[in-house]
């Protein structure tokens, strides 16, 4: 165990950085990440994809709650939305999980697949969501909030690129935007990572150090190092090409989204 958490302590440092220098979910790149660990420790079967996304899910618990305390301080954080988004978003998280638990793991790693060519793509076009003039209200908010929780529940994300893009086009400015994504993305975590536990409780033939389909190695090294290095990624943002540089690590998440794709045929 200690060759796994060493291993995802270095790249938990890489994914820090890459969150702060681009401002990108932690589920993009940890997902894929800890599908490599398992197969290079023998983990196989239906499992698989469900580890990976219970100890993505759990390792954003920590750095979203960094990341929402940041936006407060700032003074970025809109409380009313972040609790109407969240009231929807703990029902659409544990069904969510529920229907992870039901997948054959190819269909979930072929939606995974999607999902990162499509974030792929809007990082190499630039894509930024156009401001709207539709104000949200509470019921639209709460119906949003459950269809993000569903479906970053089984894709093991934050919800960030679905939430940002969805309040920018209804009114909300984006560095608020931003802040309420960050802020959602903690309950929804932590629920899901909790229904992971304890729908993987006594689930059979999981590697050693697990905790339900959380597996705890992982999550540790990773946890420990990225929420340093974020920090310096949000440093490096203000000195180096950022946008060029995006273009550039979207060539890789398209590489990746083809291996991820390629695997589940």
């Amino acid at each position: 165990m200690l060759d796994v958490f060493l291993l995802c302590f270095v790249f938990g440092g890489f994914s820090g950085v890459l969150a702060g220098l681009f401002g990108i979910g932690g589920g993009l790149v940890l997902v894929p990440f800890f599908l490599f660990v398992l197969s290079m420790n023998k983990v196989v079967g239906d499992q698989v994809m469900l580890i990976a996304i219970a100890t993505s899910l759990a390792s954003i618990v920590v750095t979203s709650l960094s990341a929402t305390w940041a936006h407060y301080r700032m003074g970025t954080l809109l409380k009313a939305p972040v609790l109407h988004l969240s009231s929807g978003m703990v029902l659409g998280v544990f069904l969510g999980v529920l229907f992870a638990d039901k997948l054959a793991v190819h269909y979930l790693q072929l939606i995974f697949g999607v999902y990162l060519l499509l974030a792929a793509l809007q990082m190499a076009l630039a894509y930024k969501p156009k401001q709207g003039l539709r104000e949200l209200n509470p019921h639209r908010l709460k119906l949003a909030g459950g269809i993000i929780g569903f479906v970053s529940a089984f894709l093991g994300i934050g919800g960030g690129t679905l939430t940002v893009p969805y309040l920018v086009k209804h009114g909300v400015k984006m560095k608020h935007a931003v802040a309420i994504s960050s802020a959602c993305g903690f309950p929804l975590a932590l629920i899901g990572s909790i229904s992971y536990m304890v729908i993987g409780w006594n689930a059979e033939g999981l590697p050693e150090g697990s905790l339900g389909y959380i597996y705890l190695p992982a999550f540790f090294g990773v946890v420990l190092s990225s929420v340093l290095s974020v920090t310096l990624g949000a440093k490096l943002a203000t000195k180096l090409p950022s946008q060029k540089l995006k273009r550039y690590f979207s060539v890789l998440l398209l590489l990746v989204a083809a291996k991820v794709l390629w695997g589940s045929l």
